[in-house]
């Protein structure tokens, strides 16, 4: 079961009269659409700090066959030589 904490908000008149009506059209209530529009802000808020990260590539066709096969090893020796 999830829980649920009684809280009170102050909202405009105007505002909450339009929620009730669309709360009867949608035969729900008021509630469920203030939570519905706090899931779709907090949503939305965690899309918009996902991070991306940019196309660094630039136009060639990929690992040679023989760079496919190396392993982890011929990589360090390729990148570092005899530092790694």
């Amino acid at each position: 079961m999830v829980g649920s904490m009684k809280t009170t908000i102050d909202i405009t008149d105007g505002l909450l009269v339009e929620a009730k009506r669309l709360a009867a059209r949608k035969h729900t209530t008021v509630r469920a659409l203030v939570e519905d529009g706090l899931r779709l802000v907090l949503d939305r808020e965690q899309e918009s700090n996902t991070f991306t990260l940019r196309d660094g590539s630039v136009g060639g066709r990929g690992l040679r066959p023989a760079a496919q096969r190396a392993g982890h090893d011929a990589w360090l020796e390729a990148v570092y030589g005899d530092h790694a």
